[in-house]
């Protein structure tokens, strides 16, 4: 395989003019400066130009336009990616979705939305709301991140472990291949015809087409939910316990859990009432009927109590249930006020070794002299670990990156796998050979090429082998600034 060709970069631009309104492109530098990078921000680039479409129509023209040129092109939703999955290519164009942003239909019968790439996620369940529906993943950044980028990272969020990942809550996704042409996957019914490509589109992110809208399933809101938080002396203690509430039978709306670092950072940024005391928290809804709820409960607060918990407290109400969440869900941008930049890491692990990697992580932060805060879902394995560092010192974030390379490792090691939610992009390129043998990175490239043969598609990203062919950067390390 070859590299790209040069760009003709005053071709492109004329095309993408004739394409684009004055205010759907940008070309300065300057303009371009808060797109090189998404939520991962240690690295950056910038493209030849960034285009903001309007409709469908505008996507189509554009990805013909650069297939013909053989331009590469990277899509973006939100930003709020933690993969360096959107970060632009320098010798490609950047396709911001954000301006696809109509809800089209809420379908309260069909229990099902019809919605645009750059809905917000939340934006959802505030639409079906009327109708006593919602929608059931919910990442932290839930508020700012768009479906679009949820289909293409397959996200979760605290309710994940009940209700699934966006992979199992997606009826059908409109998609734009390589050349600009339309293709549907999935449909209204619960299951469709041929191959199960919409599941394979599902995390891809941005390498095997273009999402231009997508339907989603929406579930009834739940008579009751309430939360047991419960403070422990050591992680190994609320470990433990994780393992022994799915082990009775229960499967929470939600089971979270937050180290002692995390725990006093959330509390100073919400006021949540967490347990400052606390070596490890866990978060655990229970939702359903009244007598269910309840009978959960009693049960949850046995199990916590025979695992020798500290305290226990139970959410009176729904607004002490959105407190106890808020603090949850505030943790990441809490934990950025104890250092300059923080690192999280994405990798799953079996429940079983939650504690063995916990006192793991613990005994890599020591050797790489830099904190980290544990904020993870607990119930599926999904860890966040926040490596705290100086982005201003070269060392520290060298230090960074090996000491998050090395929780990936260790996820592979025990069993798990190196994200669950966030996906590879340029972050976790080589640690996929970890995880991977050489000839399964090749079936994964096969596939790539069949969507898109010149890998024109969010080239150098996600797959190694491929980067041999797309020389443009080197494997992570690399903290370009355009």
């Amino acid at each position: 395989m070859n590299a790209l060709p040069a760009v003709d970069r005053n071709a492109l631009l004329a095309r993408l003019r004739e394409i684009l309104p004055a205010d759907g492109l940008i070309e300065d530098q300057e303009s371009q400066r808060p797109f090189e990078c998404d939520g991962l921000s240690l690295y950056r680039e910038l493209p030849i130009a960034v285009a903001l479409p309007d409709t469908v129509e505008q996507i189509q023209a554009i990805l013909r336009c650069c297939h013909s040129l053989q331009v590469p092109v990277v899509a973006r939703g939100s930003g709020t990616g933690l993969c360096a999955g959107a970060m632009p290519h320098p010798e490609g164009l950047l396709l911001g979705l954000s301006k696809l942003n109509r809800i089209i239909e809420i379908d309260a019968q069909a229990r099902s939305a019809r919605v645009q790439p750059g809905v917000t996620n939340l934006a959802i369940s505030q639409a079906a709301a009327p109708h006593g529906l919602y929608y059931g993943p919910d990442p932290s950044s839930q508020i700012a991140c768009s479906i679009g980028g949820n289909v293409a990272e397959n996200s979760g969020g605290v309710h994940c472990l009940k209700y699934g990942l966006t992979t199992h809550n997606l009826l059908a996704v409109d998609m734009l291949t390589v050349e600009g042409d339309k293709i549907t996957l999935g449909g209204a019914g619960l299951d469709s015809p041929g191959y199960d490509l919409l599941a394979l589109i599902t995390g891809s992110e941005g390498l095997l087409g273009i999402v231009t809208e997508v339907t989603v399933k929406l579930l009834p809101q739940p008579e009751l939910a309430r939360v047991v938080m419960a403070g422990f002396g050591s992680v190994r203690a609320a470990g433990d316990a994780v393992g022994a509430v799915i082990a009775a039978g229960i499967i929470p709306a939600g089971l979270e859990m937050m180290d002692a670092l995390a725990i006093s950072a959330a509390e100073d940024f919400a006021n949540a009432g967490y347990p400052r005391d606390a070596q490890a928290l866990l978060l655990c809804e229970l939702d359903g009927t009244e007598q269910e709820v309840e009978q959960h409960i009693a049960a949850v607060r046995e199990i916590f109590t025979d695992h020798g918990a500290t305290s226990i407290r139970v959410s009176a109400d729904e607004a002490e249930r959105a407190l106890l969440w808020q603090g949850r869900k505030s943790a990441f941008p809490a934990v950025g006020r104890l250092s300059p930049d923080y690192y999280c890491m994405d990798g799953t692990i079996p429940r079983s070794q939650v504690a063995h990697v916990l006192e793991e992580i613990a005994r890599l932060s020591a050797q790489y002299g830099l904190r980290c805060a544990n904020v993870f879902h607990a119930g599926d394995g999904n860890l966040h670990p926040l490596i705290m560092f100086d982005g201003g010192c070269p060392d520290e974030i060298a230090r960074a990156e090996k000491f998050g390379a090395d929780i990936l490792e260790l996820s592979v090691a025990v069993g798990g796998c190196i994200t669950g939610e966030h996906g590879v992009g340029v972050e976790k390129l080589a640690q996929m050979q970890s995880q991977f043998s050489e000839a399964e990175l090749h079936q994964l490239e096969d596939i790539k090429q069949a969507f898109d043969p010149g890998l024109t598609l969010n080239p150098g990203k996600g797959i190694p082998i491929l980067k041999r062919c797309q020389e443009y950067r080197s494997l992570p390390g690399r903290h370009g600034h355009g």
